[in-house]
């Protein structure tokens, strides 16, 4: 599950660096076909951060050895 999420989360970081240089993938797509499932990658994504905050603390491996908080 972490693969996948961290897939998804890499997806998104550089989605958001591309909207600064002026291009975004969801707006590549924009017949209503592809519109569907750029939601649905997008909702996807939000999961993804989600599942990641709350659970990273369990598995990094810096915050297990450092005894910090994010």
């Amino acid at each position: 599950m972490h693969t996948i999420t961290f897939t998804l989360l890499v997806i998104g970081g550089l989605n958001w660096l591309l909207v600064v240089f002026g291009y975004d993938i969801g707006t590549w797509m924009s017949s209503p076909g592809w519109m569907t499932l750029m939601k649905v990658i997008y909702v996807l994504v939000g999961l993804s951060a989600l599942y990641e905050i709350f659970t990273h603390k369990g598995r990094c491996k810096n915050c297990m050895a450092s005894g910090q908080s994010m």
